[in-house]
């Protein structure tokens, strides 16, 4: 199942986007949408905090009005809020300008589609995303917590600290987790996908929620800042640069 959520201030281009996204279920066998309309970014958002929804897909209409009734560009303002939230789903904006498709790239953006939205356009557009999911689906690894063997997505996974005789993981979600395995144990599942690296001998980081990092420390998006061992910037920046160069 995939949830896909439509936000847009016209119920027409809901209708008209929902039609389309409806045509393309029938076509391919065994799809199953769960789709949700918004009619405003604020509930959307407002459904993210309160009912931890999180969906798949998002499609975003950029101008839409704000409390005041006054229309600016409300669907970019609400991308950067929920990526600040640490929400990792697919964003497609939808645009009757082409305006703040720069603008788009800061927000991890995978599509800049502009209206009228063709059903060729969008249904080759939703190839390309539901592979993508489908790939980040299988990233998965078993890790030993509380003598249970759990699966955990790797693209929940902000990054592994050593603790002693324990490791503590720590979880795009906020949360963390005691594993009773050794850093080497745990890098040799987490080494196999390139997004994560070892950082001295007390750390696995996962690159994409690396904000930053400089000669002294890098800073993790949740606020973690984690200090470099000498002589480890070089190679940690090389491997920084090389991830974020094949993931473009």
């Amino acid at each position: 199942m995939y949830l896909i959520a439509l936000c847009d201030d016209e119920t027409a281009e809901l209708e008209k986007t929902e039609k389309l996204l409806s045509d393309y279920e029938k076509k391919q066998s065994g799809l199953d949408f769960m789709i949700r309309r918004f009619e405003n970014a604020d509930k959307l958002i407002c459904s993210v905090i309160e009912e931890s929804y999180m969906p798949d897909i998002i499609f975003m209409d950029i101008f839409m009005p704000d409390k005041n009734g006054d229309l600016h560009s409300r669907g970019m303002e609400a991308a950067k809020k929920l990526r600040s939230m640490n929400y990792k789903g697919k964003i497609v904006f939808l645009s009757t300008s082409k305006e703040y498709a720069l603008e788009a790239f800061g927000v991890d953006a995978m599509q800049y589609m502009v209206k009228p939205v063709s059903e060729n356009k969008l249904f080759s557009v939703f190839d390309g995303l539901l592979k993508d999911i489908e790939e980040e689906r299988r990233k998965y690894v078993l890790l030993k917590i509380e003598g249970k063997l759990v699966r955990i997505s790797v693209n929940d996974i902000l990054y592994c600290e050593s603790q002693g005789k324990v490791q503590c993981l720590y979880l795009a979600d906020g949360t963390h987790c005691v594993l009773r395995m050794t850093m080497t144990e745990i890098y040799e599942q987490l080494s196999r996908y390139q997004e994560f690296v070892r950082v001295g001998i007390g750390f696995i980081v996962n690159l994409g929620y690396v904000g930053s990092l400089d000669a002294k420390e890098l800073h993790m998006d949740n606020g973690m800042k984690i200090f470099l061992p000498r002589g480890t910037y070089k190679t940690l920046r090389e491997q920084y640069f090389r991830y974020y160069c094949e993931e473009e």
